[in-house]
């Protein structure tokens, strides 16, 4: 009976490591784009490290060169045979004791064909405590895409979530382990509070003056700056994943389907179809409208508001803002919500996914 088991196993084994094949032959690289360069120093590189994605910007061949791995991993039983697949198609993984963990784009793959959940390194913005792997599998994403510097002591600069009132020493402690890290690499390395960094990104020509969101998949980051300048931010514990388990729990699918669809089926401006597509507006609604309330709660209660003397935009950007129409529910909510300053308008990024990685690199050339 053992024995049959065994032969089982190894048979599902192969069987899913020849699936995983099909897939990841065509997804063995790390996502890519690029813009047009605005004269950033070379050497420099800014690095955007969220819950669901890592993203690095580099200003290379006269443009800037972006690249992202997902911040997720997966462990299947160990095989010679899958960890051959693995090396073949240089997917990221590592043997420990009798799995294999897999980690980044390669993690999402196995993950849909085994109908499993992955896991993640970071929850809510942070270092997760529950993953005591957590650390490793950052350093290992970093490695295969920030490199070694070019140059001795050049510069990165890389995200941090602005602190939320209940988890401030959790930030302190997240900050610290990734600059160590970085610093231990050869970079010169310093943090960028993640909404000012879409500022730095995205509101040149507005002098760098008016709100920048970042919506993630762990949190939701906000940071008003005025000529540069951080006035305030701040950030809400929810994100895409807030959205993902609150959908798959009423509806009863798993996440990483609830994911799949919300990246790429979702169209906010239409009217939703099914059960899924329903509970996805409604929580939505509810992320924007929690994201406004305390984006209002947090302009009355400063006592550092300047004179700004004309209306402000807002820009957002991240995976979790990404599909049509959520720029225009929150620009709704936010004419409901009354803002005690003037809005110029809510518009989306120019790339909703590379904007924190783009403003990094701008804050890391500076520090030449």
């Amino acid at each position: 009976m053992a024995r049959k088991r065994q032969k089982k196993d190894k048979k599902r084994d192969k069987e899913i490591a020849e699936a995983a094949y099909k897939v990841l032959a065509h997804e063995s690289s790390p996502r890519s784009a690029s813009q047009k360069n605005p004269g950033l120093d070379t050497s420099s590189v800014g690095v955007d490290i969220g819950t669901s994605k890592i993203a690095i910007a580099k200003s290379q061949d006269n443009k800037l060169a972006f690249t992202s791995e997902l911040n997720a991993f997966i462990e299947v039983r160990y095989s010679k045979f899958t960890e051959k697949i693995l090396k073949q198609n240089q997917i990221n993984h590592y043997k420990s004791d009798d799995t294999l963990v897999i980690f980044g784009d390669g993690a999402e793959a196995f993950a849909n064909i085994m109908n499993v959940e992955m896991r993640r390194p970071m929850q809510q913005g942070l270092l997760n405590p529950k993953e005591g792997n957590a650390i490793e599998i950052i350093r290992g994403i970093l490695d295969g895409l920030a490199g070694a510097p070019s140059k001795r002591d050049a510069q990165l600069c890389f995200s941090i979530p602005g602190i939320p009132e209940e988890a401030s020493s959790d930030v302190i402690y997240h900050e610290a382990v990734l600059k160590r890290y970085l610093e231990d690499k050869g970079y010169k390395a310093k943090s960028i509070n993640e909404g000012l960094a879409v500022v730095f990104s995205e509101l040149e020509a507005e002098n760098f003056t008016g709100i920048g969101i970042s919506a993630g998949g762990g949190m939701c980051n906000v940071c008003l700056a005025f000529l540069s300048v951080p006035v305030l931010s701040f950030s809400i514990r929810k994100g895409g994943d807030f959205i993902d388990d609150a959908v798959a729990s009423v509806t009863g699918e798993v996440n990483t389907r609830i994911k799949m669809i919300k990246e790429k089926e979702l169209d906010l401006t239409v009217k939703p179809t099914d059960d899924v597509e329903d509970a996805l507006h409604i929580y939505y609604d509810d992320l924007i409208l929690t994201l406004v309330r305390k984006l209002k709660e947090a302009l009355v209660e400063t006592s550092k508001l300047p004179e700004l003397g004309r209306p402000i935009p807002i820009v957002l950007s991240g995976g979790t803002a990404k599909p049509d129409g959520f720029a225009e529910r929150f620009e709704m909510m936010v004419d409901r919500e009354d803002l005690p300053v003037e809005i110029s308008e809510a518009r989306m990024a120019k790339d909703p996914l590379y904007a924190t990685a783009k403003g990094a690199l701008i804050a890391a050339s500076y520090q030449e």
